[in-house]
């Protein structure tokens, strides 16, 4: 996603530095125009150095993170050093400097939790794993940042986003792409539980423009939007969609159920009076699209993590993932 914005910054004429880690992202998205700057958010020094070396800046995009809201429970010290340490020392450099007009944040849906969907932005977040809990720990602490020195912000909740330069190789998380990797390498698909659980399917070029614009429009200073598509699927429908798409047959591995949110998709009213030309793009068209890009560029190298922190009720399927059977 964050690739996608540097695009639509930079064809705006704007300058633009983009930071990542390169952990689960890749270099070769990244626009030649961007002064990219490999960082690690989670270091503190790091962070302050970019800000005296590269700064001032006058907003603030921040999409790092490691989103497995599944495995999380798992990797919990992993998942708050990345997602709440790395963004917490994200705002203090963008406090200090006095010189950010606007810090836009991409929450999650996550901090929903298990509640009864379609989600509104006054639904009370009850966040029910360790991914969730950081994103919304972040949502406060902008509002508490807000208050005490005043730097505005907003707040997006996607949901299920996939699509072009999406890592397709994490075993743990877009479950798009693990389905797509599967196809290519004629692997059984990956379902746990009975593949009933319900998703709105998300094709990030949708997004990307309304998060860009967001940071420019004082109107939407300080809001929280749920962003992301209104056509609800299954994952199995997910499967055999992509299966139809790479035109293979579509076999199933069956995992034991997981702790997940049987169904979770949002409304996007708010959304809409703010941004009225908001695209939603078809799920079939989103994936053939992305299908397209994946089959050109190919499978790329990517990490995940290789250790969990817990291994009590890890699932079994990604026990063997752990251990390399």
């Amino acid at each position: 996603m964050g690739s996608h914005i540097c695009d639509a910054l930079i064809n705006e004429n704007l300058q633009v530095v983009g930071i990542d880690d390169l952990s689960g992202g890749f270099l070769e998205n990244v626009n030649d125009k961007v002064d990219f700057v490999k960082c690690d958010i989670s270091d503190q020094e790091s962070v302050q150095n970019l800000w005296t070396s590269k700064g001032p800046f006058h907003r603030v995009f921040h999409l790092a993170a490691y989103a497995a809201e599944g495995l999380s429970h798992f990797i919990r010290r992993f998942n708050y050093n990345n997602n709440l340490i790395g963004s917490i020392n994200l705002i203090n450099a963008a406090v200090k400097s006095e010189t950010c007009e606007c810090f836009v944040f991409t929450s999650s849906i996550a901090a929903y939790g298990e509640q009864n969907p379609p989600l509104l932005e006054s639904t009370i977040p009850l966040p029910a794993d360790p991914y969730g809990i950081a994103k919304y720990a972040v949502e406060l602490d902008l509002k508490s940042a807000h208050e005490m020195w005043g730097l505005n912000s907003v707040i997006f909740r996607p949901h299920n986003v996939y699509g072009k330069r999406q890592n397709i190789m994490d075993p743990y998380r877009n479950v798009v792409g693990i389905f797509m990797r599967c196809a290519i390498e004629g692997k059984s698909f990956p379902i746990f539980g009975d593949g009933l659980q319900s998703r709105a399917f998300s094709y990030v070029e949708d997004l990307a423009p309304v998060i860009t614009d967001s940071a420019f429009r004082t109107d939407c200073f300080n809001e929280t939007f749920n962003v992301g598509s209104d056509e609800v699927s299954t994952v199995k429908q997910l499967a055999e969609l992509i299966s139809k798409e790479f035109n293979v047959e579509l076999k199933i591995n069956w995992l034991e159920e997981r702790v997940e949110a049987k169904h979770a998709y949002s409304d996007h009213s708010k959304l809409r009076k703010f941004f009225p030309d908001l695209q939603n793009t078809p799920l079939d068209r989103g994936i053939s699209l992305m299908s397209k890009w994946v089959q050109d560029t190919g499978l790329w190298e990517a990490s995940h993590p290789e250790k969990v922190e817990i291994e009590k009720s890890l699932p079994d399927s990604w026990r063997k993932i752990i251990s390399g059977d």
